[in-house]
């Protein structure tokens, strides 16, 4: 199931694509937690749910990022 990020979150990684900040992204993948850094590139949406697109071409869905920069937006 999608839960749509909030608008604080949003805004974050609108700054973060704006001013092109190098970012630190802790996610679920799975069953697990997983770290990767790099430029966001872009937002996208696939199939209703949303994505963040680094500049690897990497694609992390909105809703399992525990942490972005340090700022938590989901309890584990």
């Amino acid at each position: 199931m999608y839960n749509p990020i909030s608008c604080e979150f949003f805004d974050q990684l609108d700054i973060a694509i704006k001013r092109k900040i190098p970012s630190t992204i802790i996610y679920f993948n799975n069953e697990e937690i997983l770290t990767t850094k790099g430029l966001v590139n872009t937002l996208i949406v696939i199939k209703g749910k949303e994505y963040l697109v680094l500049d690897n071409k990497q694609e992390i869905r909105l809703d399992l990022i525990i942490s972005f920069n340090g700022k938590k937006y989901i309890e584990i």
